[in-house]
């Protein structure tokens, strides 16, 4: 199986086409990203994808930076294949959202230079979060395709007094029966070897590299949390609240399916203190989330799909964008209760995040403070595209928990709690 990749391509809009590319962004909306002229759903491997516009703006020393234009998808390996469907597969529609975009060739350019754009505007995440690291797109469908059959043939029987053991036994009969249900009997493939091998080489070398380092580090830890205590002490609390256009325009693209979109995009605290302290933050959780939360939770919440931070304009401004399960109140509300630590390392450099105490204490657990930040900071996302929009990430990980227990050995009690997944 691939490994999930997460694509971020972000283009400079040309200042005479920003209200243009606004208004185009408006009239697709409806239409989405799935067919014409994406047809996303028609591209191998794709999980989600999200366009949204971040608008212009000036950085915290009055110089401006322009709007841009962002596409950011979610992917199976490898990227070349996921370019090149792009351009073959969505180009009309990647010429029409680019052709907005300063520099781009348009639809009359060779192929090879358009897809050579695109990788020229490819930015790169400081993390990525992948649910479960490598259940690609055709193992979510086909389990969620196994579980929809397996209801279906105990819908058409009457089980009443059956044992549990008894009834997987007659379910293990009936898709070892089916030719195209015998993939099921086996564990799925794991990622590539190489994938495999890369990982878990980062995996050891990125500890042992620091072990030389722990002496200066035992040094200037304590040096640079004092420092960074007397800067938070400086920041003040988020009094401004989101305006009710921009809550409308928000709610406008949430809540069609059972996941949703969301970007925020914000500066992070100037000098080279802040400066040091984020980008020892993303070292640290770009590591959390490549070994440790790597298989169904992020620190303990269990409905995301996928997240990933992205820096941008030179680490002036830090973008952070997720797809996630229910609505966003409830979403926000797992955060403050199983992540505030992480969200305040994370976040507590930003500009407008609730003055954090020792980077990792207060923050979010000012939750009205937490809430109304976030909002301000959200970004619309006019046009988004899931591949499942019915599966939840806890949905996925049953119908996987299904299929693995078609093979081996269970106890009565275990076939009994296998059999409460259906």
């Amino acid at each position: 199986m691939p490994h999930q990749l997460g694509v971020t391509i972000r283009a400079m809009v040309a200042a005479e086409q920003v209200a243009d590319l606004r208004k185009w962004l408006t009239a697709s909306a409806p239409q989405g990203l799935a067919d014409g002229p994406f047809h996303f759903r028609h591209m191998r491997g794709l999980h989600f994808a999200k366009l949204f516009l971040i608008e212009q703006t000036d950085d915290l020393k009055g110089r401006p930076i322009p709007a841009s234009l962002v596409l950011m998808t979610e992917v199976d390996a490898p990227l070349r294949r996921h370019l090149d469907e792009l351009i073959d597969v969505a180009g009309d529609g990647i010429n029409q959202a680019f052709g907005y975009c300063a520099g781009y060739p348009g639809p009359a350019a060779r192929r090879r230079a358009r897809i050579g754009w695109l990788r020229q505007h490819l930015v790169q995440a400081s993390a990525v979060y992948v649910n479960t690291v490598g259940r690609g797109l055709r193992q979510i469908r086909q389990e969620a395709y196994l579980r929809d059959v397996l209801e279906a043939y105990l819908d058409r029987a009457d089980w009443t007094g059956r044992a549990p053991a008894a009834v997987r036994r007659d379910l293990q009969a009936y898709v070892a029966g089916r030719a195209d249900l015998a993939w099921a009997m086996k564990p799925a493939a794991p990622p590539s070897l190489t994938f495999r091998a890369r990982e878990a080489v980062n995996e050891v070398v990125v500890p042992l590299a620091l072990v030389p380092l722990l002496p200066a580090l035992a040094f200037a830890l304590p040096t640079l949390a004092v420092l960074l205590r007397l800067a938070e002490q400086r920041d003040t609390p988020v009094t401004e609240r989101p305006t009710l256009q921009h809550l409308e325009t928000l709610a406008s693209y949430e809540d069609y399916v059972a996941q949703n979109p969301f970007a925020v995009v914000g500066f992070i605290e100037p000098g080279l203190l802040r400066l040091v302290t984020i980008r020892g933050v993303m070292f640290a959780l770009n590591y959390a989330v490549r070994h440790v939360y790597n298989d169904g939770s992020l620190a303990g919440i269990t409905t995301i799909h996928f997240a990933r931070w992205v820096p941008l304009d030179g680490w002036r401004r830090m973008t952070f964008a997720s797809n996630y399960d229910g609505a966003v109140e409830a979403y926000n509300d797992d955060f403050i209760d199983e992540v505030w630590w992480g969200l305040n390392a994370a976040f507590g450099n930003a500009v407008g995040y609730p003055p954090t105490r020792w980077l990792f204490w207060g923050g979010a657990k000012y939750e009205e403070q937490f809430k109304n930040s976030l909002r301000i900071h959200q970004v619309p996302v006019p046009l988004w595209y899931s591949a499942y929009p019915w599966l939840s990430a806890v949905n996925i990980e049953k119908n996987a928990q299904i299929r693995a227990g078609l093979r081996g050995e269970m106890s009565p009690a275990a076939a009994e709690r296998w059999l409460s997944l259906l």
